[in-house]
């Protein structure tokens, strides 16, 4: 097989590389600010691409790993939160006729997901659940080795379960999803809730409280921070519990800054999953685990994607 180009589009910063079989690290690799208000971020996009092309060395495909939503069948970003002009946009479809060589895309949580199964904590695995716990929650799964797409391509929007039906509003418009509980994002408008409302803590009333502010003062001993990861804990427990009912992984794998929190997040976590399973054969045997990869995900799960494509 010749040699893969990896992007990973983010809202801050486009990365590419290119990798060859065999090898974890790559041959080049470089980023640029995304400059998403800008426009012709796709022309920033090539001058990058061509930027870390080896120069004695085919290329046989591209893969992308971006946010949703988009659907990976047809190559189209639907409409990204952070790239305006990219709605309704077929990038995979510009960037083969730019570079003549095919191009797949797909989600960014599923593609984390499956470079965690190729290269990461996943490896020897064949189902696996893999979440992202940070602003927001995502998710990516694989069920026999093959990742789970769905019908248009948007599958395993996990953050996007609804585990309370009255619950809190969520980022995109509906209630008591996990991310509204879960994700950073949840942690820091319960504070600010709680806050508002008079209650007591180190945390200061009248500042944005980020999820690591939180996590510091919860470490300290406060009431309040300590109660915010125990709910979003409770509530990934809940969420956790219907996956495990859903896709039975024999690995679960955190990824994100939250899931960094330790015990803090995962003793409530950890009670509220054995408390909702239907039956303790799903927690038989079952792996739970960080993730390895850190910020490469996308770029490897990104040449996972095309490495697959190519060999189908």
């Amino acid at each position: 097989m010749r040699t893969i180009i990896a992007v990973d589009i983010g809202g801050t910063q486009l990365r590419a590389a290119a990798y060859k079989k065999d090898q974890l690290q790559p041959i080049t690799q470089k980023r640029v600010k995304t400059n998403a208000s800008e426009p012709d971020t796709f022309g920033r996009l090539v001058n990058l691409i061509e930027d870390i092309w080896p120069k004695d060395e085919g290329v046989g495909a591209i893969g992308v790993s971006s946010p949703g939503p988009l659907d990976p069948h047809t190559g189209v970003i639907m409409s990204p939160p952070n790239i305006k002009e990219w709605r309704d946009f077929p990038i995979t479809e510009k960037l083969r006729e730019r570079f003549g060589i095919p191009a797949y895309l797909d989600n960014d949580a599923n593609l984390a997901g499956l470079a965690e199964w190729k290269f990461g904590a996943g490896r020897g695995h064949h189902n696996i659940l893999y979440l992202t716990v940070s602003t927001g929650v995502g998710g990516g799964v694989i069920i026999d080795d093959r990742l789970l797409q769905g019908h248009h391509g948007l599958a395993a929007e996990l953050g996007h379960t609804t585990v309370q039906a009255d619950g809190p509003l969520c980022g995109c418009g509906q209630r008591g999803h996990l991310e509204s509980y879960s994700s950073g994002t949840g942690i820091e408008r319960f504070v600010a809730d709680q806050l508002s409302a008079g209650r007591e803590s180190v945390l200061h009333p009248n500042k944005k409280n980020s999820a690591h502010d939180i996590s510091e003062a919860a470490e300290r001993g406060d009431a309040l921070s300590i109660e915010a990861y125990a709910i979003a804990g409770k509530y990934l427990g809940i969420g956790v519990a219907n996956f495990l009912h859903a896709f039975n992984p024999s690995i679960v794998i955190f990824g994100g800054g939250v899931s960094q929190s330790g015990p803090l997040l995962f003793d409530a976590f950890g009670k509220s999953l054995k408390e909702r399973v239907i039956h303790p054969r799903y927690l038989d045997g079952l792996a739970i685990t960080k993730a390895e990869l850190g910020d490469d995900s996308g770029l490897l799960g990104a040449r996972a994607l095309a490495e697959l494509k190519l060999s189908l």
